[in-house]
């Protein structure tokens, strides 16, 4: 067992690991903090995307004591405290960015990275951002549609050829 020390979604935390645990299995059962979804356990899906010190990371190729003093966000800190959904998250449900919903947990984290990065990217840039995120339910076109929305750019813009 390692002791570690790190703040999650703006609460701290403090406790014991086991030294093989991931990330996404301490969140989830350590912490009951069931969003960060397990897909693939090898890191090719996204479905297990946090940010770890405001970076994107696989949950499940990252082991918890690799996390040790890091600031980790996931998609339950994106609502504020009163339940209000984020702007990404209200979009995705206006643009039916999401069916099943497996997927969007990772997909809103690799965006709101993206977003902090680029506050107005187009849609050739959120189709990049995501390519490494799985949806086998969406087609993607909804996802985009919902970040472009929140920037105010419309689908098919000029720059996106």
């Amino acid at each position: 067992m390692q002791e570690i020390t790190l703040l999650v979604n703006n609460r701290p935390y403090s406790g014991t690991v086991e030294a093989r645990t991931t990330l996404a299995d301490f969140l989830r059962h350590s912490l009951g903090l069931k969003g960060t979804h397990l897909g693939c356990e090898h890191g090719v899906c996204g479905a297990c995307t946090v940010l770890v010190d405001g970076a994107s990371v696989r949950g499940c190729l990252m082991l918890a004591v690799q996390a040790e003093g890091a600031i980790v966000e996931t998609v339950e800190g994106l609502a504020a405290d009163d339940g209000t959904l984020h702007r990404l998250q209200e979009a995705f449900s206006k643009e039916h960015g999401l069916q099943c919903g497996f997927c969007t947990p990772g997909m809103l984290m690799t965006l709101i990275e993206l977003l902090r990065e680029n506050p107005s990217p187009t849609e050739t840039e959120v189709r990049e951002a995501i390519s490494g995120n799985l949806c086998r339910c969406t087609g993607y076109q909804s996802i985009v549609r919902a970040v472009l929305s929140v920037t105010g750019r419309p689908v098919g813009a000029a720059g996106d050829l």
